[in-house]
């Protein structure tokens, strides 16, 4: 189940990650996958917003995770850094689905392999304007594939034609 959409700007990739959020429930997994720059921390920012953190949300490159407070507790990992697929047992991803959270996973499609089979991927590609940038979203397990209509519906201001 794929949905593709476009957006043209920083700005609209955080508002259409808002409107993702709306559809998000404590212990969602989110894959976030994409070249350097291509707008996965804007993702999360929106994202974020949306669940109402009104602090600045950073990529967590150096730290590996940052957490933020607001209808969900959102899990911000980056595991750009990591050697091995096997460390991202050390950053306890099971643990941290556990609960009334939802984990965002920056390069999450290199660790795809050791994470529970279910999660929305999104990747994120550089479109013809410097800002435009065209997104592909992939329900893989049943939880975000029981929200595909509506994720649809959603992102309808974005869907590419």
């Amino acid at each position: 189940m794929i949905l593709r959409a476009r957006t043209t700007g920083a700005d609209a990739t955080r508002a259409l990650a808002g409107a993702i959020a709306e559809q998000a429930a404590g212990g969602d997994l989110i894959l976030l996958a994409g070249e350097l720059g291509a707008g996965k921390t804007a993702f999360v920012q929106g994202f974020g917003a949306a669940l109402g953190v009104d602090q600045p949300i950073t990529s967590p490159t150096f730290t590996l995770a940052h957490h933020y407070e607001g209808r969900l507790v959102l899990h911000h990992l980056d595991v750009y850094r990591l050697e091995r697929i096997s460390e991202i047992d050390d950053i306890g991803v099971s643990e941290l689905l556990d609960g009334n959270g939802v984990v965002l996973i920056e390069w999450g499609d290199a660790v795809a392999p050791a994470l529970p089979n279910d999660y929305l991927e999104i990747t994120l590609r550089y479109g013809e304007g410097d800002d435009d940038r065209h997104l592909e979203l992939r329900c893989v397990g049943g939880r975000w594939s029981a929200r595909h209509r509506t994720l649809g519906e959603k992102l309808q201001p974005w869907a590419e034609d």
